[in-house]
């Protein structure tokens, strides 16, 4: 499986750093709920999905070369690809994107999203959890101040029947960790490629030579002989009790028939794996689909290499067909499988990318502006909330926070984005700080 980076040269491995100590630890969860609730926003809380498939465009995707083009903006900006209309009248993509232009009428468009924080660590932490980081964060920064919107989704929604409630794929994003949550709610990462002829998921499967009596007999002994004392602080993040829960978590998913049911993509047919991508990014899209049917709450697709500082538009034009497939499939499927309605789909990297292009043919970061794709779940299709600027420079209609695009996946869930957690120091944290969902694209 090939390594994507970005412009601070982040690896696979480096996500080992992502703040470890952060996860460790337990949480007491308070149920308050802000009393001046309006009625709209208490009627955003019943569920409208059941699950939740991020597609995390790692690295900034470009809103220009998507679903924003800027036709009449000298060509600096508006760069080498044409705009093609859609199915809704007056909105156009970039030529690039028909498979998705041909079915808009099935999601939404949230085109007025901007902040303030213009690097990889900040902007994912940003757009991952709802909150900005606490100190200035570098690029190559993997952060963890806040539980992320999968970790959440994991606490609020659950499992029981051996199956994570929070998978990701690929890998872990530099801010998709639980945080004061503990190691129980981080997500379960599948490294393996499921384009592979022998996908085999680590730890949904026993050791070949041993039998499950065996494995059974070994998980017994372990817990015999465990008898060392536990750190009942649980200020002081035990590591050893977070051990515990990811050996519950392996012995849960081997002993478990709906995982060994969920990652048998083979099962697929031919007609439906091609119609994915027969690639990586095709097939974890189709493997998101069948966690979906499984019951899993909260799945992430990581897509890394979208941090184009140069030759943007040849590495787009190869690109960007096979994503929009991909993409179009996923919602098409589940539309076409009654699952649309309650899984939402979103697709988002940290922030766009710059109007002018530089001089080594690229855009290079941009938080002023940006798309996000969101389908399912009861968001309305063929709605484009807000515009950016006759350039592309900022969001200048009915401009947007992270803040309000996390609570809006939250509500949308049946969370309350208002809903104040504590930390194990007692600390309170309010899951939002402004928990104001995006009404247009709510039901």
């Amino acid at each position: 499986m090939s390594v994507s980076t970005n412009c601070d040269g982040t690896t696979r491995r480096d996500c080992l750093k992502l703040g470890l100590g952060g996860m460790f630890g337990a949480s007491l969860i308070d149920v308050l709920r802000m009393r001046g609730l309006t009625a709209e926003t208490q009627r955003a809380i019943a569920p409208a999905a059941k699950s939740c498939i991020l597609i995390w465009q790692d690295g900034g995707p470009t809103h220009y070369e998507m679903f924003d083009p800027k036709p009449s903006a000298p060509s600096e900006i508006r760069g080498e690809f044409e705009p093609i209309s859609t199915q809704i009248p007056g909105v156009q993509f970039s030529e690039h994107m028909r498979r998705l232009a041909a079915i808009n009428d099935r999601f939404s468009l949230i085109r007025s999203i901007r902040h303030n924080q213009g690097n990889h660590g900040a902007g994912n932490h940003y757009m991952m959890t709802g909150a900005p980081p606490r100190i200035p964060v570098g690029c190559g920064a993997f952060v963890s101040f806040h539980p992320s919107m999968g970790s959440v989704a994991a606490k609020e929604l659950g499992r029981n029947d051996g199956l994570p409630a929070y998978f990701s794929l690929a890998r872990m994003s530099r801010s998709g960790g639980p945080n004061f949550l503990g190691a129980k709610y981080a997500p379960f990462v599948v490294a393996d490629d499921p384009n592979g002829t022998e996908f085999r998921v680590r730890d949904v499967a026993l050791p070949k030579g041993l039998t499950e009596d065996g494995y059974q007999n070994r998980m017994d002994l372990r817990r015999l002989v465990d008898k060392l004392p536990r750190i009942t602080d649980q200020a002081a993040a035990d590591p050893v009790l977070s051990l515990d829960e990811f050996y519950e978590q392996g012995h849960s998913l081997i002993t478990s028939p709906a995982a060994q049911a969920a990652f048998n993509i083979h099962e697929e047919s031919d007609e439906v794996r091609n119609n994915f991508g027969r690639d990586s990014f095709g097939q974890r899209c189709l493997l998101a689909r069948r966690l979906v049917e499984a019951g899993v709450p909260f799945t992430t697709v990581y897509d890394g290499g979208w941090d184009h500082h140069r030759t943007i538009f040849p590495i787009c034009k190869e690109r960007l067909p096979s994503w929009d497939n991909s993409v179009a499939a996923l919602i098409t499927d589940l539309d076409e499988r009654g699952l649309l309605d309650t899984t939402l789909v979103i697709a988002l990297g940290e922030f766009g990318r710059t109007p002018k292009v530089n001089s080594r043919g690229g855009r290079d970061h941009w938080s002023n502006a940006m798309t996000v794709l969101m389908a399912g779940g009861g968001s309305p299709g063929g709605v484009v909330v807000g515009a950016t600027d006759k350039s592309g420079y900022s969001a200048v209609e009915r401009v947007l926070s992270p803040e309000n695009f996390v609570s809006t996946v939250y509500a949308k869930l049946g969370i309350d984005p208002d809903k104040v957690y504590y930390t194990p120091l007692g600390r309170p944290a309010h899951l939002v700080s402004n928990p104001t969902p995006i009404t247009e694209v709510m039901s």
